[in-house]
């Protein structure tokens, strides 16, 4: 089994940016799947997340499936909550919203996921999530009942950040959330990669091939993609290897 997370910590040290596409299964028609991954396979994509806030018709396992049969990409659960993970993928973000403060999903759901993940094959990611306000409320704001952290508040951004790393947090994940009206400010990239020594992963609001060379040049390590591929796949053309 191929080791994510030692491949991630290799591409760091090398400098090599690193782009997830982010799949949410509730906005994906499956028997579209194959004809999307030929322009995935054409890009510069490296890993494939899959998950979102919600997954109302228990689509996630289905999703997976296909997606597996179509790529060789490594596939990652970004789950909502415990009934989105699947043994299907190659691993998990065992995602802790360490900016809310909602016992939920601070420590609830992981502990009803540990009976199902004890017992399957998934490289589990510990990840530190936080909430960086996008300016527009977004669907894991709704669901967690938490609120995000003001782009202006760079020092709770950071001690949020290094909280994580010193909890024992492999990785932590800037999120702006899906369809953010603003991605993660450079500024605030650049201040919490400078001082994390694990992986940093940046997604929401990102538009463009601009916006992600931004976001990468800033100091993050993977760069997530999700809404403005569901809006225009032709924005995969500009992505090209």
């Amino acid at each position: 089994m191929v080791n994510i997370y030692q491949n991630i910590l290799s591409a760091k040290k090398e400098s090599k940016k690193l782009l997830a596409v982010l799949i949410d299964p509730e906005k994906i028609d499956i028997k579209n799947i194959p004809a999307f991954f030929e322009k995935v396979h054409q890009s510069i994509t490296t890993h494939i997340f899959v998950g979102g806030s919600t997954d109302k018709n228990n689509q996630t396992k289905n999703v997976v499936t296909v997606i597996k049969k179509t790529t060789k990409l490594p596939v990652i659960l970004f789950p909502g909550d415990v009934a989105q993970i699947t043994q299907e993928a190659d691993g998990i973000l065992f995602l802790s919203l360490i900016s809310g403060r909602n016992p939920e999903y601070l420590i609830e759901q992981q502990i009803k996921a540990v009976p199902y993940l004890k017992n399957v094959d998934l490289e589990i990611l510990p990840t530190g999530y936080i909430l960086i306000d996008g300016q527009k409320e977004t669907a894991t704001q709704k669901v967690s009942k938490t609120k995000p952290i003001s782009q202006d508040n760079l020092e709770l951004i950071l001690n949020t950040a290094l909280a994580g790393e010193f909890s024992g947090k492999k990785l932590i994940y800037l999120e702006a959330g899906s369809g953010a009206s603003v991605p993660v400010d450079a500024n605030i990239i650049t201040l919490v990669e400078e001082n994390l020594s694990i992986p940093l992963i940046v997604g929401g609001g990102i538009r463009s091939k601009k916006q992600l060379e931004n976001t990468f040049n800033a100091g993050a390590d993977i760069v997530v993609i999700g809404t403005a591929f569901e809006n225009d796949e032709n924005f995969f053309n500009e992505l090209k290897k």
